[in-house]
């Protein structure tokens, strides 16, 4: 795989520190125990919702990955659209990883 985030994210499900799925994933939100909230670019927009509002209400920043379902589902070894990282330096790692794309891609 020669995606740094999709790759970074398998390394953390090795690890053990993502949450996966939509109901578990506002569980540890609400629970403080989430760094990142990341979502796939075709999660569904009741979903969306969801995770946006728990996550804004609780102070942990979600993002969406572009990436979909399956590309995420396949580097976790999972079906999934909703992940959470439950470790700060992973969180932080793949933040600004994503920052960086999202960069990139808004100068093309």
């Amino acid at each position: 795989m020669n995606d740094k985030i999709l790759s970074l994210l398998g390394l953390c499900r090795k690890a053990g520190k993502v949450t996966i799925g939509s109901e578990a994933v506002i569980d540890m939100v609400i629970k403080q125990k989430s760094k990142l909230v990341i979502m796939a670019k075709d999660v569904s927009e009741n979903t969306e919702k969801k995770i946006l509002i728990n996550s804004h209400k609780n102070n942990v920043k979600a993002l969406i990955l572009n990436r979909t379902k399956d590309e995420l589902s396949t580097a976790l070894g999972k079906f999934c659209a909703v992940i959470s990282i439950n470790e700060v330096g992973f969180g932080n790692k793949l933040e600004k990883l994503i920052s960086e794309e999202n960069q990139q891609e808004a100068c093309i």
